[in-house]
This record gives structure tokens, C-alpha cells and sequence, in this order.
């Protein structure tokens, strides 16, 4: 169900109903943030609340709010809730705690966590245990504490499920134009994504901020990235916490590479938006974004009038995806012409001092560095607390070469506290974005370079309840289930008298390969043998712990093996894992993880991303690996989890034999349900 958040996002009239102080401090920032609505007060003993006049109930109202602050206990909440949807009221924050949050010290929040929901119907909440919201382009805040928003023009919208680090992010002092703030508590009827989804409805929302605990319907987050993309809304995500689920399945290489947050980081590049880690770099992300946007290339150049910054600056933006452009001959020409023949041309630029406090000059030698194919300058500039007007120049100096190239530019202090706010907003009324931090800066700017289209395929969801009983198939059932979807196995027998394995071998080409069945990590319980012969299989089979075999013909042309699996994440759909594979694999650990199902395209990007990418492109004279041979066998391997997907907990290639005409699985490994 699509429910209509406008009116509670959006209100003119805001009833509260309650009379503590958490109600009375919800008027009050109303108020402050200057609300020219209506405020009605609901309280059934006292007349006046905060200077309002009170209603005794929701039926006295002049007329049903819009949006309402409901502050009184749990229980009181949900008949509360049930008679302004009946009044047809616009949407509710349930501030109260002690339901589905509360549930291991009293088991009955979950039944009242359904009741809230049942009684609110159609008309949304937020929560409960939150917050709520704050409209800071219409001067709603229908929130119980203080707050550090002020009244913006347009801004970027951020959406929490923690109340306090909202608090926190509203009284950031970095220059970010925050419009809206929203606190979603449980989530009880409405996620992040239906919340921010209504917000992008708002043309003055310039970028979406999400400090993210966890997906639930990922249908929705779907729909979300669909509606940002065409919006042209650039998404920012602070991803915290890991996937309890994805850690069940342990029998494969797979899992053990996956890892928890494998699924959560698939996802988040498949709904093509930007990740960060922590609150700085998500502030700086998102004011990177409302002035000047994502940027045109991942290319940076870089000024400062010190070669230690400028040597900062480049270690700073070592592996983070960014590069320096060496300069232009046109460009050295204009430098040359505003610097002097004293400085070394380069990028990252130390320019010295010989232009400082030549507004002119700087503009000139800055303009010289953005360049059409430079996605973002960096002027490096720390102002001291006192006598700061000697660096006026380097102020003036981004402001004009801004209105001069029309290119971005940023000013950034390599210590945040070294950006004053008033020089803040001077920069930000100049075009120019002022950034707080060397590292916060380049993660900032190479996150935005992160943001793309979302995929349109839909994800293949798992089941919500985990499979109760699991079996692990042997090697040869799992290869013959995964080559009927069209894998490339070695030819094999499947043996189970060992007096029997030399007769059994004489239809297979030597050399050969014995492996014990039943054993999930065969190499380590010594259950393969190589380089074999007919003749040697009775010998090699002797010191298996087994009597169940599997004779193959050994792959000899191997150019790379590769690791790929499929893991069951219910939170995040089912991990694929493409990853440097064999007995090293988790050594090596050399992998990336994508979500099902996944593209060629997707896969090819994810091949040429492993360490062990150009052994599969041809390596010091080798010839390259058939990587269509390659994408054949992860479809095979997709088909076959696609067409399993109420009973699979994993599968897993490891390794597939990578050579110049074949990409063959030595060894597959399938854990499902039999039921």
C-alpha cells in the first residue's frame, strides 16, 4: 500500500496531544522554527498548554490536523491513533517506547506494535519510539527537543532511525542546508524507504541523506532508487550494523568471503547509490552535492601554498578512485604567466607565496588548474582563529575563478575546525563549496563519482524464514544439477566400490582426478589426489575417509581459477560472490559481491575489479581466458539458484577452471532443503 505523506511531512495545522514537557517543547520549536500554521494542543484536564488553547480531544478539534505529535504512554498511544484515523487526520509521530523494540523485557510490545498498526490503517506514522520530523523549507517541527535547523530555500533531506545522532546531525556546523530531518523509531508501519520516497516529492530536496540500520522490503528500496534516478536526486547512505542471516550459511569458501556486510554493500550499489562509513564524510557527501553536485569525472587537481599540503593532498587521495591529471602545456603557459618562473608546475600545485594576497593573480593560477576534464579543485586553505583577514585572498580568489571557469571548486581546511562558519558561508554564497577536512574532502568527492543508475531488474528475494533442514549434496549430484542449467564439468563416473574404480576409469581420458564424496572441504581431509592413472585410483582411494568416489578427467590447460558462490542473505536477497579462487581463496581474499540476478555487464565490471584480473586477460604472453566461457557458467549457476529459490541456502564453483576455450567447474558444492 502507497500511503500519502504530504500532508504529514507538509502540514498547516499540527495538533499535540499530551501535556509534558516533551509536548510542550514540540510547540515550542514549532514556533521557533516559525510555523504560521495552526497549533492545537490536545489535553483532557488541562486549558492551555504551552500558551495554546487545549482541546480536550481529538473529536473537538476546529478541524482534522494534519499532522500530530502524539506524547503520552504506549497503550494511551493506539486508541489515540485509531480516532484520528477515523477523523481523517494526515499521519502521526508515536513518540512513546516499549513495543517491538522492547519485546526481551516484555514480550507483549510485538502485539502492541500490530495493534498500532491495525489502528492507524491507512493514515501513516512515523515510529513509534521516535522522534518524528522537522520541515525546515516550511517551518514544521513536530519534535520534542532541541534542534540546530534554521530555515532554508532548498536542501538536502536526511532520514534516521536513531533519534539522537538526528539531533546530532542538525547541529553540525559544516555549512549543509538541511530541509528535512525524519526519525522512523520501528518502522512500524512505514521504512526509510517509503518515508524518503515522499520527501523526493518535495522539488526543493536537492540530495537524500540515509543513516541506514537495516533494509526491510526491498521492493520499496527499489522503487525508491527508480523514482531518485529519474528525479535526478543523488542518494548518500550510511550503511551501520551487519546481517545476522548471512552469516548462517558457513560450509562454503563463500560465506566465509561474503562476510555480513557483503549483501548490504551489493545492494547499495545496485540501487546506484553513494556509501560512506562515518558522519563527517556523509555531511561533506551531501553539501558536495546541493552546490555543486556529483562529480563530471574522477579527476581532482589540487592548490596549496605548501608543498607539504600538496604532498598531504596526493597520499590522502591515494586508492580512493581519484586521479591528478598532469597539466597541459596550455595550462603550465597560464600558470607560468600568473606564478613566475620561481614555482614548479604540477598537480598537485604548490604555488608558494609569491602571489599571496594578489586576489587577482590567485583567481588566474586557480582558473588554470579547472579545466573541463577536472571533476573538482581543491584549495587548500586553514584559517587561523585570529587576524584572519590576510586570507581573504585565498577567499576571493576561489570565488572568482568559480564565476570565471564555471567549474566546481572547493575550498577544504586540512583541519576541520580551521573553516570558520561565517567563511563558510561567504564561500557558499560565492559558489564556492567549503569542505572540512583533507579526508573527508576526497571521500566525499570520490563517493559522489559512486552514484549511478539503479538496475531495473528486480532482485530475486529469499524466503523469510530460513530453511529448518538443510543437506549438503554430494559433489556429483551438485554438478549434475547445476550442468542441467548448462555448466561445464569434466567428465567423471561416480564410484562406490573401490573395487571397482579402475574398471570405472577405463571410459575417461588420464590424467584423472579421485575425490571422496560427503566431505565439505575435501583438500583439507586429504579426499583429492591428482596426476592419476587408471592403475593408481585403488591406492589413492585407500586413504580417503570414504567409500563414495568420483573419478574426473583433470583440466590441464588452467590459465586462473576462480571462486563462485551463491549465498542465501534473506536481509539482501542472494549474494554472489565472484572471487580469486582454489585452495588459497580465502588467503588471497580477492573478491567482490554482487546480488542475483545479475548482468553481464554487472559481472564483467566485477571480473576486471579482482587482483587476479589479468590473468584472465593474458598474463606475460599468456593467452587470455574465454571470458564468455566465464559469463556462460555464472548464468548456469544463477539459473540454477533462480529456479531454487524456497530451498536454497548456497552453492558454490571453487574452483572453476578458467582456460583459453573453457571456464569448467572442478568442483561445486550445493546446500538446500530436501524437504
Amino acid at each position: 500500500m502507497t500511503r500519502d505523506l504530504s500532508r504529514l511531512i507538509r502540514p498547516k495545522s499540527i495538533a499535540v496531544v499530551g501535556g509534558g514537557t516533551w509536548c510542550a517543547e514540540v510547540i515550542g520549536q514549532t514556533e521557533k522554527i516559525g510555523f504560521d500554521g495552526a497549533i492545537w494542543p490536545v489535553h483532557s484536564k488541562s486549558s492551555d498548554v504551552a500558551g495554546h488553547k487545549a482541546y480536550p480531544s481529538i473529536d473537538a478539534l476546529p478541524a482534522p490536523p494534519d499532522a500530530t505529535f502524539i506524547g503520552i504512554n504506549r497503550r494511551a498511544t493506539i486508541p489515540v491513533v485509531q480516532e484520528l484515523a477515523a477523523a481523517g487526520a494526515g499521519g502521526a509521530v508515536c513518540f512513546a517506547s516499549g513495543f517491538s523494540e522492547a519485546i526481551a523485557e516484555d514480550a507483549s510490545g510485538n502485539d502492541l506494535q500490530a495493534d498500532l498498526v491495525a489502528a492507524a490503517g491507512d493514515m501513516p506514522i512515523l515510529g513509534p519510539n521516535c522522534y518524528g520530523l522537522i520541515n525546515a523549507l516550511d517551518g514544521a517541527a513536530i519534535w520534542p527537543d532541541q534542534h540546530g535547523c534554521a530555515r532554508v530555500e532548498s536542501g538536502v533531506a536526511i532520514l534516521t532511525q536513531s533519534s539522537n545522532i538526528a539531533i546530532n546531525l542538525t547541529n553540525q556546523q559544516r555549512g549543509v542546508p538541511i530541509a528535512y530531518v525524519a526519525t522512523c523509531g520501528n518502522m512500524a508501519q512505514l521504512n526509510q524507504a517509503d518515508i524518503a520516497s515522499a520527501v523526493l516529492d518535495d522539488p526543493r530536496v536537492t540530495a537524500l541523506g540515509l543513516h541506514i540500520e537495516g533494509f526491510t522490503n526491498l521492493r520499496a528500496w527499489e522503487a525508491l532508487a527508480a523514482k531518485a534516478h529519474a528525479k535526478g536526486i543523488p542518494v548518500v547512505v550510511l550503511k551501520v550494523g551487519a546481517s545476522a542471516e548471512a552469516q548462517a550459511a558457513t560450509v562454503s569458501h563463500t560465506a566465509s568471503l561474503a562476510g555480513s556486510d557483503a549483501g548490504a554493500a551489493a545492494l547499495i550499489t545496485r540501487l546506484g547509490f553513494a556509501r560512506v562509513h562515518d558522519l563527517p564524510v556523509f555531511l561533506e557527501t551531501l553539501k558536495l552535492l546541493h552546490l555543486s553536485g556529483p562529480l563530471s569525472a574522477p579527476t581532482i587537481a589540487s592548490i596549496s601554498c605548501s608543498g607539504g599540503e600538496a604532498s598531504l593532498m596526493a597520499d590522502t587521495a591515494l586508492n580512493s578512485g581519484l586521479t591528478f591529471p598532469p597539466l597541459r602545456d596550455e595550462q603550465r603557459t597560464q600558470l607560468a604567466d600568473a606564478l613566475g618562473p620561481m614555482v614548479a608546475l604540477a598537480n598537485p600545485l604548490d604555488y608558494h607565496t609569491y602571489i599571496w594576497r594578489d586576489a587577482e593573480a590567485m583567481a588566474k593560477a586557480w582558473s588554470a588548474m579547472m579545466t573541463k576534464d577536472i571533476g573538482l579543485t581543491l584549495s587548500v586553505v586553514d584559517y587561523p582563529p585570529e587576524n584572519r583577514a590576510d586570507w581573504d585572498c585565498a577567499t576571493d580568489a576561489a570565488i572568482k575563478a568559480h564565476k570565471t571557469t564555471g567549474r566546481p571548486i572547493t575550498v577544504v581546511a586540512s583541519l576541520p575546525e580551521l573553516l570558520p562558519p561565517d567563511v563558510t558561508q561567504t564561500l557558499i554564497d560565492g559558489g564556492v563549496v567549503p569542505m572540512h577536512g583533507l579526508r573527508e574532502a576526497i571521500i566525499a568527492a570520490a563517493a559522489t563519482t559512486e552514484i549511478t543508475s539503479p538496475e531495473t531488474t528486480p532482485l530475486a528475494l529469499a524466503p523469510a524464514e530460513p530453511s529448518k533442514r538443510p543437506q549438503l549434496l554430494t559433489e556429483h549430484e551438485a554438478k549434475t544439477a547445476l550442468a542441467a542449467h548448462g555448466l561445464d564439468t569434466p567428465r567423471s563416473v561416480s564410484v562406490t566400490d573401490t573395487g571397482t574404480l579402475t574398471e570405472a576409469a577405463k571410459s575417461l581420458t588420464p590424467p584423472l582426478v579421485l575425490k571422496g564424496q560427503g566431505i565439505a572441504h575435501k583438500t583439507e581431509a586429504g579426499a583429492v589426489k591428482l596426476h592419476l592413472s587408471a592403475a593408481d585410483l585403488p591406492a589413492a582411494a585407500a586413504d580417503m575417509p570414504t567409500d563414495r568416489f568420483l573419478i574426473e578427467e583433470m583440466i590441464n590447460d588452467g590459465l586462473a581459477e576462480l571462486l563462485v558462490g551463491i549465498t542465501r542473505d534473506p536481509a539482501h536477497g542472494f549474494v554472489l560472490t565472484i572471487a580469486a579462487g582454489g585452495t588459497l581463496t580465502e588467503v588471497l581474499s580477492d573478491s567482490v559481491s554482487l546480488l542475483i540476478p545479475a548482468s553481464h555487464e554487472t559481472i564483467r565490471d566485477a571480473l576486471s575489479s579482482l587482483k587476479i584480473a589479468p590473468l584472465l586477460t593474458g598474463y606475460r604472453g599468456a593467452p587470455p581466458a574465454n571470458i564468455t566461457a566465464i559469463l556462460q557458467a555464472i548464468d548456469a549457476l544463477q539459473a540454477y539458484v533462480l529456479a531454487n529459490l524456497d530451498s536454497l541456502q548456497e552453492a558454490e564453483i571453487n574452483p572453476l577452471i578458467c582456460t583459453p576455450t573453457r571456464a569448467v567447474a572442478a568442483d561445486a558444492l550445493i546446500r538446500k532443503d530436501m524437504s
